[in-house]
């Protein structure tokens, strides 16, 4: 008897396949499969930690002006204009990162509503000179240490109005919180599979935290 191989299913493709996309999980954009860098170490935001952040944020999505610092695969950027922001910048130093972003803008019809700019994230300031943002997005590599950096200059972004999303290794939250405490208030918190996460506002002026 002539046996025949089991046809490989095309709903469950390889590791590598699916490490090589980017979902879209809500807004206009729903279920929109889009490819991303392959790069080391490159993390994107897992699903049901953005279901979470962007629930925090539906109230102020509509209209928002957005930056997504140490962008990576762009996920966070894409999908808060999916649910309806006016604009996103999307910041990372890894060329092709941010040329598969750019890709990702064009193949969603978005290019006018999003730039793409190629600069450290610890410095953006420098490079963003007359943008405000409403939300910012800081989800550093998380071996390099440099959520400190990233948070400290961008006073000359923000307001006490803006939401700030941080991200982190659970195991750091302690140390998130207390940095984030001196100008920051921590409004929502929360943690997922080893991921920690929190969403913060920049406390008005005169108000201070926990020495």
């Amino acid at each position: 008897m002539t046996g025949k191989r089991p046809r490989r299913r095309r709903d469950r493709p390889a590791r590598a396949e699916r490490d090589a996309h980017l979902r879209v999980i809500g807004g206009t954009w729903r279920s929109r499969v889009l490819p991303v860098a392959d790069r080391p170490g490159l993390r994107p935001t897992p699903n049901r930690v953005r279901e979470t952040l962007f629930n925090w944020l539906a109230p102020m999505l509509a209209g928002a002006r957005c930056i997504d610092l140490f962008a990576g695969t762009g996920a966070l950027g894409i999908e808060a204009l999916s649910r309806g922001a006016a604009r996103a910048v999307f910041v990372d130093n890894d060329r092709q990162a941010a040329t598969a972003i750019e890709a990702a803008l064009e193949m969603l019809g978005a290019t006018d509503r999003g730039r793409v700019l190629v600069a450290d994230g610890t410095h953006a300031v420098d490079r963003l000179a007359g943008e405000r943002a409403d939300i910012v997005f800081v989800d550093p590599p998380f071996e390099a240490e440099l959520h400190a950096a990233a948070l400290a200059g961008l006073s000359g972004l923000i307001d006490h109005r803006a939401r700030v999303y941080v991200e982190y290794p659970a195991h750091d939250e302690a140390a998130i919180s207390e940095r984030l405490a001196a100008d920051y208030e921590i409004l929502r918190q929360s943690r997922s599979a080893g991921v920690g996460y929190c969403l913060a506002r920049l406390r008005p002026a005169g108000e201070h935290g926990s020495p």
